[in-house]
């Protein structure tokens, strides 16, 4: 069974998986059951009034367990992988020292992989000036210059991913050095449990087709048209997340609404392939349960059970 577990060192549990695959209730019942905080690796969820569109913990679930970096953020405002990272660490730290079992969930890969890795990122303030006029390049230009300027991280980063690909090009230029030579690792001193759940692909779609239609039931095209009401444009990072930048161009008269709706539906099965294919990347560190299996829940609670049996939370 894949560990990275290194006794001696204080645990930290982690959960990670694709969207609609069901890591938000197994990570409240395991955070109940075994005295434990959640730290969310979602970075849709750091944004206030973003709610119904990111599928936030309900209140009530954060009231019976607490949750960490959740409303952190005003849409605008932006909150970096450096900054999270260092934010996240922290927060272990303590609930660890309140002897409660730090609990990390999200499908954010890119944050989990910060810290249960330990990355040192570099101290780069966002240049928007900078941002600005790069973006104006296109794409596949962009990536073009990265493949130049950085060849490691032009081969990390999809084309597509052209927020990735400013970011890249952005520390490059500002420090002068590619981003992937200042990126180095620095283990972090935790013993570490992550669990991966999966399941049929057809069926993670049919969940989160009807996810979506719950959404859009739950008033997702009212809440972004009291954030477009505030003030916060669509070209603001917080409303790239998927259902925001759907709907902002339905209200823009670009698409009706069942386009709309398809057209979320579609961008997050797509989403949830690429989560899981960069988790899958993680195999050796990830003990993966299929959530179609009989009693997968009762597994995973006596595989966390017995890897917290020999460690204490001091």
């Amino acid at each position: 069974m894949p560990s990275t577990q290194r006794p001696g060192l204080r645990p930290l549990l982690a959960i990670v998986g694709p969207t609609g695959v069901g890591k938000t209730n197994l990570s409240l019942e395991v955070a109940l059951r075994f005295s434990g905080e959640i730290i969310s690796a979602d970075s849709r969820l750091f944004y206030e009034g973003l709610d119904i569109g990111t599928d936030k913990p309900s209140l009530q679930d954060r009231a019976s367990v607490p949750h960490h970096h959740i409303d952190v953020c005003q849409p605008d405002e932006i909150m970096t992988l450096g900054q999270y990272k260092r934010q996240a660490t922290a927060a272990i730290e303590v609930i660890q020292d309140r002897k409660l079992l730090p609990i990390l969930v999200g499908g954010t890969g890119q944050y989990v992989r910060a810290v249960v890795e330990g990355w040192q990122i570099p101290e780069v303030a966002p240049q928007f000036a900078l941002r600005a006029a790069l973006k104006n390049e296109g794409g596949p230009e962009l990536h073009r210059w990265l493949r130049c300027l950085d060849p490691k991280s032009a081969a990390a980063i999809e084309p597509n991913n052209v927020r990735r690909v400013v970011r890249a090009l952005e520390v490059t230029l500002v420090r002068g050095r590619p981003i992937s030579q200042l990126q180095t690792k620095d283990p972090p001193q935790f013993d570490i449990m992550m669990i991966g759940l999966k399941c049929d692909r057809e069926i993670l779609y049919a969940r989160i087709d009807a996810r979506v239609d719950q959404m859009i039931a739950e008033g997702l095209v009212e809440e972004v048209k009291q954030l477009r009401a505030k003030g916060y444009g669509r070209d603001l990072p917080a409303m790239s997340g998927l259902g925001y930048r759907q709907v902002y161009a339905y209200l823009a008269g670009e698409m009706d609404l069942d386009e709309c709706i398809e057209r979320i539906k579609y961008e997050t099965h797509r989403f949830a392939r690429q989560q899981h294919n960069w988790f899958r990347q993680d195999d050796s560190r990830i003990r993966w349960y299929d959530t179609q299996q009989l009693n997968w829940r009762l597994q995973v609670f006596q595989d966390v059970e017995q890897y917290l049996a020999s460690r204490i939370l001091s």
